[in-house]
């Protein structure tokens, strides 16, 4: 299959919409980062989801439709809490879990009752799902697994051939996806941290509980059983002060290893590695988040053998983006304190 590069005119989006008619899958850009969609009423065009990505077929879907309106068509009832948090997140980096009514297709939902559904706060997607007159099942336009994508050149590299078009949106905002709220129990549960925090949804419907992603055996979201977001070199979180952190670097120097540091300021400038990547400020820690995949992904264009990460403080967004680097580690390092 060639893989059509298209850009963010009114004739791509027309073009994108009718390759999603003909069942066919399309990325796109998000606010997020690039999702990978395709009907999510049919099996037939989901099962090219899976198939493009290589992604275990028990690992549910996120889908995407372009106003509140539209949830109301896949759901069994939208409860009072539920419709507050639409109201005070969506369009935006939220996902919400909610009871299915069973039409979209049975792949998106890994066989469950529920239905994770979002609005994209981006003015391509939504202009895309206007066009194409579809909701849209849509993960992460990467290869299942690795770093997801930031940029139209990410998703061509992991998959050219694979897909029928790329919509070149520029980079994404955020950076890391969604928030992903179970709202179906007694108790609301954040199974995935993202875009919006902890605190801010506590402000709009009180105590939310969150959810331990590591444990999950049957997911109701992306990002809670699988290993994710993986370079090509081994990565290792470094939780320590700066003369720990080169410790670690000339441990591994000493073996003949080129090693690789993800860190923001000031720190990186600090330390002494083969190669570093700058991510961020330490204290803007939603630059850090919006560089983060990017910094995953430098590095697998380079000869680095080892990647040695700083860990962030686990609060607000700072949840998220160590979620992320959790389920990329191949280990810890931890300072003795």
């Amino acid at each position: 299959m060639k893989t059509d590069f298209l850009d963010a005119t009114d004739r791509s989006l027309s073009i994108a919409a009718d390759y999603l008619n003909k069942q066919e899958v399309v990325a796109f850009p998000t606010e997020t980062v690039y999702g990978l969609g395709a009907d999510a009423t049919s099996e037939a065009a989901v099962s090219k989801i899976f198939e493009a990505k290589g992604r275990p077929a028990d690992n549910p879907l996120i889908v995407h439709v372009h106003d509140p309106q539209q949830i109301n068509h896949y759901v069994t009832e939208i409860p009072a809490m539920a419709q507050k948090l639409i109201n005070a997140f969506m369009p935006g980096p939220f996902t919400i879990i909610l009871r299915s009514n069973g039409k979209v297709a049975s792949t998106v939902t890994a066989g469950l009752d529920t239905v994770a559904i979002r609005i994209p706060d981006h003015p391509i997607s939504r202009a895309l799902i206007r066009e194409a007159k579809l909701p849209l099942a849509a993960p992460s336009a990467n290869i299942s697994g690795k770093p997801s994508p930031t940029t139209a050149k990410h998703v061509l590299k992991d998959l050219n051939g694979r897909i029928a078009g790329i919509i070149d949106g520029g980079a994404t905002g955020v950076g890391l996806e969604s928030t992903v709220v179970d709202v179906t129990g007694d108790i609301p549960v954040i199974l995935r941290p993202g875009g919006i925090t902890k605190q801010q949804i506590e402000k709009v419907i009180g105590s939310v509980e969150l959810a331990d992603a590591l444990k999950a055996d049957q997911p109701k979201s992306p990002g809670m059983k699988y290993n994710h977001y993986e370079p090509d070199a081994p990565l290792y979180l470094i939780k320590g002060d700066q003369a720990f952190f080169q410790k670690q670097i000339n441990y591994f120097q000493a073996q003949g290893k080129k090693v690789g540091v993800i860190a923001s300021q000031p720190l990186v400038d600090r330390l002494k590695a083969d190669i570093c990547y700058r991510c961020g400020d330490i204290n803007n820690l939603s630059e850090v988040a919006a560089k983060l995949y990017f910094a995953l992904r430098y590095f697998n264009d380079t000869d680095a053998d080892i990647i040695l990460a700083e860990t962030y403080p686990n609060r607000e967004i700072g949840e998220a983006i160590m979620n992320r680097l959790e389920k990329a580690a191949t280990n810890h390092l931890k300072q003795n304190i």
